[in-house]
């Protein structure tokens, strides 16, 4: 399978490499969340750290760790080797995030008062509105990271779920 990462030499080892092994949001950053929120961020990260592709530019070799957390209205990305030696940090600002995210936001609570009452079809066609903003957010981040980290759509998608989850104030 061709996963549009193929630079030559040894796969396998090139993308065991390339992906992460550990990531964790900052606390400082969160604050007490619902047992849904937990389940979603919980199953997030264990997705993420199953499979993924991570590829910070420059002359690094993973496996790596991340940081994920909010400072100054930006989002930081601490990236961190196999043996937690800091590598890099990235900053992105959050303000193309927050259309997004808030709308995202609204159709999950749609989403979720709708399953209590709304019929099949209504539910699946909330669910189609959820899933398209989840894509948009996950593009918009790769398109943010482009030319820093290099990720699949799969972790982006991942990785936006817990940019969400960051966003959640009490």
């Amino acid at each position: 399978m061709n996963d549009g990462h193929d630079c030559g030499g040894d796969k396998s080892t090139e993308t065991a490499d390339q992906r992460l092994i550990d990531i964790v949001l900052d606390e400082r950053t969160m604050v007490r969340r619902s047992a849904d929120v937990e389940q979603e961020r919980t199953i997030a990260i264990f997705d993420l750290l199953e499979q993924n592709f991570f590829a910070p530019t420059g002359d690094f070799t993973g496996p790596y760790r991340l940081k994920l957390g909010i400072a100054e209205n930006r989002l930081q990305f601490v990236i961190s080797n196999a043996q937690e030696a800091h590598l890099r940090t990235i900053e992105l600002s959050l303000m193309p995030f927050r259309r997004i995210v808030r709308d995202y936001f609204s159709v999950c609570e749609t989403y979720f008062e709708a399953i209590k009452v709304a019929s099949p079809a209504k539910i699946e066609a909330i669910d189609m509105g959820r899933r398209g903003l989840h894509n948009d957010g996950s593009e918009l981040l790769r398109e943010r990271l482009a030319e820093k980290i290099d990720i699949d759509f799969e972790t982006a998608r991942r990785l936006f779920t817990l940019i969400c989850v960051l966003h959640i104030r009490g």
